[in-house]
């Protein structure tokens, strides 16, 4: 299974990317919020989804790990497949599909093309409890401090820690001091832990 790939840009489009990572160029489908937070770079580091079927292999990339957990619950729903799951990452911002299914705004799911009452129902039924759990957060990787987020975040999972607990420990730490080098970041967040 691919995680991520870190390569260079060779083409972007609104609806995919092309990365070429040692050589090899993959094929990635983006949302339009992706490509956003890609415009501009010559090189990524694009977290992967990747599909495989009997008549398909295909990758779909993400900016941050948020983006990729909500494309991952939409699909989940049954009749709501990847392209629907990136046309929802398109058409509304990851905040306010989550806020539009946990107060249960039929017309706003509504509003994306190609889907119905019940589809939207669905969707609002089977994720409302999972995304009350979790918080509605600002896009903290279109920050500067993107990576010492990433590094601290990955070695406190790999610490034991749980993922979610640790992602409000370390946006918390930024939030009060953005510039904070990596290693600071995991001190004050092992003793808050």
């Amino acid at each position: 299974m691919i995680e991520y790939l870190n390569g260079q840009i060779v083409e972007l489009n609104p609806a995919h990317v092309v990365i070429d990572v040692n050589g090899i160029g993959y094929f990635v489908h983006i949302s339009l919020n992706t490509y956003s937070a890609l415009s501009g770079h010559k090189t990524t580091r694009l977290l992967i989804h990747e599909l495989i079927r009997e008549d398909l292999h295909a990758l779909y990339g993400f900016h941050d790990f948020d983006e990729r957990d909500l494309f991952r619950m939409l699909i989940s729903v049954s009749g709501v497949g990847a392209n629907t799951g990136i046309l929802f990452l398109s058409s509304l911002t990851g905040n306010e599909l989550k806020q539009a299914i946990v107060s249960g705004d039929v017309n706003k799911l509504k509003s994306v093309k190609g889907i119905g009452l019940k589809t939207a129902q669905r969707i609002i039924v089977e994720l409302k409890d999972k995304l009350e759990k979790t918080p509605l957060t600002a896009n903290i990787f279109a920050t500067p401090n993107n990576t010492a987020r990433e590094e601290a975040l990955s070695a406190l999972v790999t610490l034991g820690f749980v993922k979610k607990s640790a992602e409000k420990v370390i946006d918390k730490i930024l939030s009060e001091n953005p510039d904070q080098p990596v290693e600071q970041i995991i001190k004050v967040a092992l003793k808050q832990m």
